[in-house]
């Protein structure tokens, strides 16, 4: 799944359709073995694409690289009924919690063998490996990654005295306090904001939910989990934002652009909204990991972001692990990390984005990252959405084990088609 791409959600690529109008690389010869790569719109620029594309078919003669753009709605239809038909692309780039869902179709190509031998699966970032790796079989495979962090007016804080941003929850709690005045508010939290809500639940050693011999159930109300709520109750009351919506309602960013709000919680791109909303802030914006509980460590993440699939019905099935390698490779991960703004699906390689503030900090969280629980129902469990009715009960004085037992049973239900 992406983030509020939404890290995503959230994220990603600029479409190379314009190139010849139909979504597909031309210059194909006759004689070459035609590989066709499905890649989802703004995961890349065209730039990106053609270096990539004219680089793999220098090093790999007789290859041409069909790439072609899809559109994000819809594409799980698509892609459900391409594995199923005998005409499915290459390699496909999906979201990192989708691969799940197609894993269970029995379509994909497993590439446990590659990515333990040869690709470095082990140094993977967690939030893009575990998603892809079902029943320990690797059909995805970690592309680039996205995270919240926490996007902060540096006038405002300069005006409460702080002077460097928290490094644990303690912290935060502390300077977030000191900032809610007047005015001013201390930080925009909507009520509803789910995904961050996961990492404080992931923090102190909960779940959303847990497999058990097979069988999957909703744990919200879990006592490491109610912790993690609670945190979010503390946080969430130093700010003004409504208890009853999530963050795309108002959009968060445009609340911030006033100029009144000293912290919300985001991708590092959301920074464009805002500056095209109040240029005057352009110079004023800072960013920092979500603090975790001590300063050893940022706090946990959702990893939002894409991984890369092979149907095993593939008729090339050497050349699609061949663009995969490339792709997913230091030389690729570091070109698309620092064109794109993304995490390369290494922490190993974070360094390659030190210079540019806002990717640098998503990339320290990213090494701390989950995603969402690995079962093939999961989609169901977001479309429903029993988290957010939850999460609002619980900010305006509802029991909070009460609500969370009832949030959790809906999970558990729907995880049961």
């Amino acid at each position: 799944m992406k983030i509020r791409r939404t890290l995503a959600c959230s994220v990603a690529l600029v479409s190379v359709c314009g190139l010849s109008g139909c979504g597909a690389l031309p210059g194909f010869g006759g004689g070459a073995t035609k590989v066709t790569v499905w890649l989802m719109k703004d995961s890349a620029s065209d730039d990106f694409v053609q270096r990539f594309k004219r680089s793999f078919e220098k090093e790999h003669s007789g290859v041409e690289l069909d790439v072609r753009v899809q559109e994000w709605t819809g594409i799980g239809q698509k892609i459900t009924a391409a594995l199923r038909g005998g005409d499915a692309p290459d390699v496909i780039e999906v979201g990192n919690t989708q691969v799940p869902q197609y894993a269970a179709s029995g379509g994909l190509l497993d590439m446990t063998l590659e990515s333990l031998r040869d690709w470095g699966s082990n140094d993977w970032l967690p939030g893009l490996a575990q998603p892809g790796n079902v029943d320990g079989m690797q059909y995805g495979i970690p592309w680039y990654a996205a995270n919240r962090v926490v996007i902060y007016n540096k006038d405002l804080f300069g005006a409460a005295g702080i002077t460097k941003p928290p490094r644990n929850r303690a912290e935060w709690l502390a300077d977030t306090a000191k900032l809610n005045s007047g005015s001013a508010q201390g930080i925009y939290l909507a009520g509803q904001d789910w995904y961050t809500l996961a990492g404080f639940v992931w923090d102190e050693g909960g779940e959303l939910a847990q497999e058990d011999t097979g069988d999957w159930k909703g744990t919200l109300d879990s006592p490491a989990a109610l912790r993690g709520m609670q945190f979010y109750k503390q946080l969430q009351a130093l700010g003004r934002g409504p208890k009853n919506a999530d963050e795309a309602t108002p959009p968060q960013a445009d609340v911030f652009a006033k100029g009144q709000i000293a912290q919300m919680i985001a991708v590092p791109g959301a920074a464009k909204a805002i500056q095209k909303a109040n240029p005057k802030l352009a110079d004023k914006l800072g960013y920092f990991p979500i603090p975790g509980r001590t300063d050893a460590k940022p706090g946990t993440v959702f990893t939002g972001g894409s991984d890369l699939i092979i149907p095993r019905k593939t008729a090339h099935r050497t050349q699609a692990v061949q663009v995969i390698a490339a792709l997913t490779g230091e030389k690729w991960q570091t070109d698309l990390a620092t064109t794109m703004n993304y995490v390369p699906n290494k922490a190993s390689l974070a360094p390659a984005v030190e210079g540019q503030a806002g990717t640098a900090a998503m990339a320290r969280g990213a090494a701390q990252g989950r995603a969402t629980p690995n079962s093939p129902q999961w989609a169901a469990v977001e479309a429903d959405n029993p988290i957010k009715p939850y999460m609002t009960a619980v900010l305006n004085g509802a029991d909070p084990k009460t609500a969370a037992k009832a949030a959790s049973d809906r999970i558990t239900s729907l995880l049961f088609p």
